[in-house]
């Protein structure tokens, strides 16, 4: 599937805790396909809600304050058109998945911010490159938002 094929009818984005990348993924896709994909995140463990996720993205106007995060083994459904791993991790745990199930699986090596130390406004900016990658990677991939910047 290329960016000038059809949107998929449900994506899954995983990472390592489903607190970072993964979510901010599933926000970002759902916001440019304006909600036309059922998209949703999970991590190959359950982490905790991250703040500074929410702020990077509450500076682009999406809210994922709310995200709850879960573990790809807790996942109920597995229906899904493609997953999208961001982490070495997830993508192990995608591809055993998957190996019953005909779901193409694309690695996205997403740095994790959560690896940056220093003042509160350096690990924000770590954040916000994720973000700011994320958005391009999947404005890009599925050929959204021509017009959109973060």
């Amino acid at each position: 599937m290329g960016p000038a094929d059809e949107l998929p009818g449900a994506v899954l984005f995983a990472c390592t805790l489903n607190s970072v990348r993964s979510p901010m993924a599933a926000a970002i896709l759902r916001h440019l396909s304006a909600n036309q994909v059922y998209t949703i995140s999970a991590g190959a463990r359950r982490g905790e809600t991250d703040a500074f996720a929410a702020a990077a993205m509450d500076e682009i106007g999406i809210d994922i304050s709310g995200h709850v995060p879960i573990a790809i083994s807790e996942l109920h459904d597995t229906s899904f058109d493609l997953i999208i791993t961001l982490s070495p991790e997830a993508h192990h745990q995608a591809l055993e998945l998957t190996r019953t199930l005909a779901v193409p699986v694309e690695f996205w090596p997403t740095p994790d911010p959560t690896a940056t130390g220093g003042k509160r406004e350096q690990i924000l900016d770590a954040y916000r490159a994720c973000r700011d990658q994320l958005f391009e990677r999947i404005k890009t991939r599925f050929a959204l938002g021509a017009g959109a910047s973060v």
